[in-house]
């Protein structure tokens, strides 16, 4: 896998991070889930890029 796909996969993970962390944060009201969330996508983001 080329560098300018890595790139893209990680773009395309940022989307979800900002919408779903607001939407995280509306319905807890605390920042801890919102972390969650946010190390689950990374996670996820660098497991599909490693392959």
């Amino acid at each position: 896998m080329d560098i300018s796909r890595k790139l893209g996969i990680l773009v395309f993970f940022v989307v979800p991070a900002i919408i779903g962390g607001v939407i995280t944060f509306t319905l807890s009201g605390s920042y801890a889930p919102v972390f969650v969330y946010e190390i689950i996508l990374v996670l996820v983001g660098l497991g599909i890029i490693s392959k």
